[in-house]
């Protein structure tokens, strides 16, 4: 259980040492101390100067360094550890002590290998060499978290062993003051160059600095951004075509009107138009709904056989649902009886110069 609890410690402290974004100044060479738990995992038993049977398990101990960085890349270090040394299948412990010296290769700013010798003080003493890899994260520029895994491999006894260590380390040393921007450098006068003449390109009055609008034709009035202005221009077109009395022949004095219409829209081919049909008030209305589209129907053609296509004309009965007179005379009657159509469209002009 307390392999597994130290275990997972070190893997989350490596874990939240790593996120740190922001990288830390940390000195490049200098003496450290530091203090550190740790984790050993024995498996010893027949151990030299023991009484017989005594076999011995892992440690929960703790300890102390202190070391010198040379350089970029090499430490030495001096470690003591206090060890209490769990008695298989008892509820004892046996203290003990290890000590001795690590050389550190530092691979980058944070990992770096351990290769060392230890003397170990249990029961008796006898010696080891180590084997490990670790890692120094450095909190700010003194402070530095780091963490160690080691390897054991007896010498004068035959036994294998491993190590956890995580610990707070205090590097000597004063943060190196950040080097003193380079002074501005003075500017050189530089002779201002010649400001060019105005040019209008396009004569509309605009230099072209400020045009935005170029080669205006010279018949445009311009605004002050050298575009052409423009005014909206309407025209519109009506037509009232009239009808005997239950009849829907056009009238041939209509062609003129109707000729007008097709011009028209000839003129403007994105334009459409609704024919409304109409009747009198005289018979019955179902009657003259269908004799008012009749009406309609007939000025369509007319209009298609001037070139207009179908597909611009709509053609509406609307019977007697709309009396211009709705007088019972024959004047009214007469008035009644008609097709109609109103078409109107805007333009955007150019305005000219006066």
């Amino acid at each position: 259980m307390k392999i597994k609890s130290l275990s997972a410690a070190i893997v989350v402290a490596l874990a939240s040492q790593v996120a740190i974004a922001e990288e830390q100044k940390h000195p490049e060479q200098g003496l450290h101390i530091g203090v550190f738990g740790d984790y050993f995992f024995a498996d010893w038993d027949n151990i030299q100067g023991a009484p017989a049977a005594v076999e011995l398990g892992e440690s929960l101990g703790y300890g102390a360094e202190v070391g010198y960085r040379f350089n970029e890349y090499w430490t030495a270090r001096l470690e003591f550890t206090a060890l209490e040394l769990d008695k298989e299948n008892t509820a004892n412990h046996k203290t003990g002590e290890r000590w001795g010296g690590d050389f550190l290769y530092h691979f980058n700013d944070m990992f770096y290998g351990v290769i060392g010798a230890k003397k170990f003080d249990v029961y008796d003493d006898f010696n080891a060499a180590n084997l490990g890899f670790g890692f120094r994260n450095h909190l700010n520029y003194n402070w530095a978290l780091f963490g160690e895994a080691n390897y054991y491999e007896g010498l004068n006894q035959n036994h294998s062993d491993f190590g956890l260590k995580l610990g707070l380390s205090y590097h000597f040393g004063d943060e190196p003051a950040e080097p003193a921007p380079a002074p501005a450098p003075v500017p050189v006068p530089v002779e201002p160059e010649p400001t060019p003449e105005p040019v209008d390109s396009d004569k509309d009055g605009v230099m072209d600095a400020d045009d935005k609008c170029a080669d205006t034709p010279m018949a445009d009035a311009v605004d002050e951004s050298g575009c052409t202005r423009y005014m909206e221009k309407g025209e519109t077109v009506s037509l009232m075509v009239r009808f005997a009395h239950d009849g829907s022949s056009v009238n041939q004095r209509y062609a003129d009107d109707i000729q007008k219409v097709a011009d028209f829209m000839t003129k403007y081919p994105e334009t459409e138009v609704k024919l409304e049909g109409h009747a009198s008030a005289v018979g019955d209305a179902g009657y003259n709904k269908v004799l008012s589209k009749k009406r309609a129907d007939k000025v369509a053609a007319q209009l298609v056989k001037d070139g207009i296509s179908e597909s611009r004309i709509e053609t509406v009965g609307m019977g007697e649902e709309r009396l211009l007179n709705p007088a019972n005379t024959a004047e009214a009657h007469a008035e009644n009886r008609r097709v109609e159509a109103h078409i109107s469209v805007t333009e955007r002009v150019a305005i000219k110069r006066n």
